[in-house]
């Protein structure tokens, strides 16, 4: 099969007025109804002029278009085609969801915020969102970079992985019983630092579990994060919260001497990548060991800003990279994470390794909502963040 070259077709339009493209829409949006997106953005957007009218309209709008398949401001148009207006009312065209969009500020961007977190938590009270959270909550940070093509893109630039794009920094939430669900985000300077604004994002995301946990028992919530996020600001405003942090250390000279004070005898073998478990004697045989000592984060600095914990070491010995020929001695590589938490040993180290889960997280949506963060049609930066909270809705919704 092939195009006809006697006819070649001009253009390919859906405009059957009898046929909907996207009846998936019906559920999604009646929950979205049900939870509030709609009236939280009238309640909270004030976006000026005209072109922030019915901001609850056109939140919908917009996240409807992105749960379509929408890849950009143009692509809205998709929710105006054949039947979808005897199904759907108030779909805005796309000139006008462009206008809102580009009226954002970062003022709108953090309204946007506070219409996110009261979402999840009508979203929530209708579905076993965050089942579990009564118990013990994983908050996890860590961002990604969001590859972009062109020099026009506001915000873009050359960070960490070498690739230009934009930073989105993400704050998720897990329980033994739930998938994890985003409870903060925001997108940032592809240039930017990885702990820039983390001490903000981790406030926010304790304070939207704080509301998702409202009515039940304390949950129990430890904060995980790679070495990137190890700081006064992120950790100290975690612990003013009152959660317990989990966060790999860089191994400075300081970090380092603890290692190096630690005596041989104290070392336990863990189940790991290849480790055997010995029933007889009821220990993992494996070549990777943990163990701990006490330590205090940021001793250095004023005594607010100190963290008493321990700091959990694990060492795996170093790969020989001659083949066939023995070792005199082993040498080791050693990961270290400082932790408040009250867990034992064995059961810390293989929690906080579960801190990986939020890759994934980054895998998903990357493949899915923030695969349609609008390109070179909505270059404003700020517009750009109001749509990475949107990607991050749709996500929630499909979760739901």
């Amino acid at each position: 099969m092939q195009l006809s070259h006697t006819h070649p077709v001009r253009s390919a339009a859906f405009d059957d007025p009898n046929l909907v493209s996207s009846a998936g829409l019906v559920p999604m949006l009646a929950l979205a109804r049900s939870a509030g997106l709609g009236r939280l953005a009238d309640q909270h957007l004030s976006v000026p002029t005209d072109k922030g009218a019915n901001p609850g309209l056109k939140v919908s709008s917009l996240v409807a278009g992105m749960v379509a398949g929408a890849d950009s401001i143009d692509d809205m148009a998709l929710l105006r085609h054949g039947g979808m207006g005897k199904v759907f009312t108030g779909a805005y065209a796309p000139s006008m969801l462009g206008s809102f969009l580009r009226a954002f500020t970062f003022g709108h961007i953090r309204q946007l915020d506070a219409v996110a977190g009261r979402f999840l938590a009508g979203l929530d009270a209708r579905t076993p969102l965050v089942a579990g959270i009564g118990e013990q909550v994983m908050v996890d940070i860590d961002d990604t970079i969001i590859e972009v093509h062109g020099y026009a893109k506001q915000g873009s630039g050359y960070g960490y992985s070498g690739v230009r794009g934009l930073n989105a920094i993400l704050a998720t939430l897990t329980t033994k019983a739930a998938a994890p669900v985003i409870v903060a985000q925001r997108l940032r300077n592809g240039s930017c630092g990885s702990p820039r604004g983390a001490k903000r994002l981790v406030t926010d995301a304790m304070a939207t579990v704080k509301k998702l946990s409202a009515g039940q028992a304390a949950a129990k919530v430890l904060l995980r994060a790679d070495s990137a996020f190890y700081g006064h600001g992120p950790l100290g405003a975690a612990v003013r919260a009152g959660a317990q942090v989990s966060v790999t250390v860089r191994l400075d000279p300081r970090v380092k001497a603890a290692i190096a004070g630690i005596v041989q005898d104290a070392w336990t073998p863990i189940e790991y990548t290849d480790a055997i478990f010995d029933q007889t004697t009821g220990t993992w045989i494996s070549r990777a060991e943990v163990t701990e000592i006490s330590f205090t984060a940021f001793a250095a600095q004023k005594k607010t800003n100190q963290i008493p914990g321990r700091l959990v070491v694990r060492r795996i010995p170093g790969l020989n990279p001659h083949t066939g020929q023995p070792t005199l001695f082993d040498t080791w590589r050693f990961h270290a994470f400082f932790t408040t938490s009250n867990l034992d040993t064995i059961t810390a180290d293989k929690t906080h390794r579960a801190h990986a889960i939020i890759e994934q997280v980054h895998a998903d949506l990357k493949n899915s909502a923030l695969a349609h963060l609008p390109s070179v049609i909505l270059s404003r930066r700020v517009g750009r963040a109001a749509d990475l909270h949107r990607c991050v809705v749709d996500g929630v919704l499909d979760v739901a």
